[in-house]
């Protein structure tokens, strides 16, 4: 028997154990038993094989829907998005996933759900990154004096046995 000497995935080595079952005189009923699938499973792997040869119990790659935007598009993406968020009318500098949905529906035509943006994106390797924002009423004087000097006496304060506190 040609069994792969390493398999791609846990599903091709059981389809390949069936084979090896049935090779060693099981029946099919006790291999979908043995390895927790349906009947009908292993008679379709056993049909495959007697038609295609072992081959056919190799995983195959699944190519998903066709692609949206051309490559050419895809590539003129982070151009697009180096302009900034501003430049195409949103609030704010910051690009989230509907913001670059929105810009590919407005540049190209074509809609993608916000969550297969950000598979878009890492394909692209293209990282936005999110701008630190302070308040600008923040007293970076009084934040380290509270932290140096207030927040040591508060941990002394703490009682740190692991008991609970309940009034």
């Amino acid at each position: 028997m040609d069994t792969p000497s390493f398999p791609h995935d846990w599903k091709e080595a059981r389809r390949f154990r069936a084979l090896a079952l049935k090779q060693e005189g099981w029946t099919q009923q006790e291999i979908a038993e043995g390895l927790g699938v349906t009947k009908g499973a292993v008679s379709q792997w056993m049909t495959a094989v007697a038609n295609e040869g072992v081959k056919a119990l190799y995983a195959r790659p699944h190519p998903g829907g066709p692609l949206k935007l051309s490559l050419a598009q895809r590539e003129r993406i982070p151009e697009l998005l180096s302009h900034g968020a501003e430049a195409y009318g949103f609030r704010g500098a910051v690009w989230t996933c509907a913001r670059v949905a929105e810009v590919i529906k407005w540049e190209f035509g074509v809609v993608y759900h916000p969550a297969h943006v950000s598979r878009l994106l890492k394909d692209l390797q293209w990282t936005p990154q999110k701008p630190i924002e302070r308040a600008s009423q923040r007293n970076e004087t009084r934040i380290e004096q509270w932290r140096t000097e207030v927040w040591p006496e508060l941990k002394k304060r703490r009682d740190w046995s692991g008991a609970r506190r309940y009034l």
